[in-house]
């Protein structure tokens, strides 16, 4: 089976890192280590988003210049095969989006880094008053939220179909079901609970062996005349 539209989430999927956590390098020790354990307890599963979200944002308190920096360190730390497949994913045509509850200001910069259109992200936007400072967030948003996910992806239209999604969270596979195939990824965080329910796991550390599952032999075949992805395709071969 062949896809027309590949959705990654971002944090721990396409980037090593938790952009929340990342922030809170800013902060004092105490707030870190809850911020960490609030992360992972909503990407186990533990606790809903909706509550995670707010309480790890009202704990940080992150300043715009903080924001902006988050980018940066989103596009110093891809996830190993991310940017090759990205292109292969791309030169053959296909949409490529991001679909995050991270923070929008900080994953639009690693959308323009990896060439995937803006129109095809969707996370969160932070505001800020006129000093730069945090004044909330996008609460209109369903991505903050548990099923806000699989809200967006069922709403896409249908030439985006069939679609697949790439994520390593509960949060992300609560979408498995609108949407034509699921895989999780373990590259950066293993997460029992996706890989016990996902049709398709990656175990990592790269994404690269996602092609072998969204392309169809003839789309394979062509990527391989192309001596810049012989590398990634030599691990995707049958």
């Amino acid at each position: 089976m062949t896809f027309r539209s590949i959705y990654f989430d971002c944090d721990s999927t396409l980037s090593a890192i938790e952009g929340i956590d990342e922030l809170g390098r800013f902060a004092d020790p105490a707030v870190r280590k809850e911020l960490i354990q609030l992360t992972k307890q909503a990407m186990d599963g533990k606790i809903p988003l909706e509550d995670a979200y707010p309480q790890r944002l009202d704990l940080l308190r992150p300043t715009e210049a903080q924001v902006n920096s988050l980018g940066e360190t989103y596009v110093a730390t891809l996830v190993p095969q991310v940017t090759e497949v990205i292109i292969a994913l791309t030169h053959l045509g296909k949409k490529v989006g991001i679909v995050s509850a991270g923070v929008m200001q900080g994953v639009l910069p690693l959308a323009r880094h990896l060439g995937i259109h803006e129109q095809n992200v969707h996370a969160v936007a932070l505001e800020f008053d006129a000093a730069g400072q945090y004044a909330g967030f996008d609460r209109g948003c369903s991505l903050w939220r548990n099923g806000g996910k699989r809200s967006l992806l069922a709403g896409l239209p249908n030439a985006d179909k069939p679609i697949c999604m790439v994520g390593d969270g509960v949060t992300d596979l609560e979408a498995a079901d609108v949407v034509d195939l699921f895989v999780g990824f373990g590259g950066v965080e293993r997460r029992e609970a996706v890989e016990a329910a996902a049709e398709h796991f990656l175990p990592g550390p790269g994404l690269g062996p996602l092609l072998d599952l969204v392309l169809d032999e003839d789309e394979k075949a062509s990527l391989r005349e192309i001596p810049a992805f012989a590398p990634l395709l030599s691990t995707t071969n049958d």
